[in-house]
């Protein structure tokens, strides 16, 4: 184990994991019909921060022999995110292109009803509607995933570095090579 092992390489594995129960848990609320529902988005957020949390701990422990500081905690959860949102954004556009391109126009339809329950003027209505329809272009939306999930990346990594971080004394630390 090389104390300057490069943390690309090193959470390559990390980030696949990462993609891989992302897209097991967008699989199964797609077949269970929650795609809808807010709670579950607030679920897979703090599923999200759990799995990062044991990531960035399996990366400090076999990587950096136990220790990490608060910066290089935060370096490797962005680029373990930047792994999954290419992945995922990647599954989304095979999702909404290929697998269900219906998805699209029941998203419109959910957001339109979601303005008329919350009283938004018809005209409103319209206009955001419109933006909707061309956001919501497989090539779009597998976009502006990956800088959705790098934005979430750095708020979650910004966190759970925190409680990874563990800093010891470098002259006893380090091994004699």
């Amino acid at each position: 184990m090389d104390q300057n092992v490069n943390p690309w390489k090193a959470n390559l594995t990390n980030g696949l994991i990462f993609a891989l129960i992302g897209i097991a848990y967008t699989l199964v609320i797609y077949f269970f019909d929650l795609t809808f529902n807010k709670v579950q988005g607030w679920v897979f957020m703090l599923i999200q921060i759990v799995i990062l949390y044991f990531l960035l701990k399996s990366y400090r422990d076999n990587y950096r022999y136990g220790n990490i500081s608060y910066s290089q905690g935060l370096g490797a959860g962005m680029i373990i995110f930047l792994y999954y949102a290419i992945i995922i954004a990647v599954f989304s556009y095979i999702l909404y292109a290929w697998i269900d391109p219906d998805l699209i126009d029941k998203q419109l339809a959910f957001a339109e009803e979601q303005m008329l329950e919350k009283g938004v003027p018809s005209e409103a209505v319209d206009a955001g509607m419109k933006v909707q329809a061309k956001l919501l272009k497989p090539p779009v939306m597998a976009l502006l995933s990956i800088f959705g999930s790098m934005f979430q990346g750095l708020i979650m990594s910004l966190i759970v570095a925190a409680f990874v971080k563990k800093e010891g004394n470098p002259l006893i630390d380090t091994p004699i090579n």
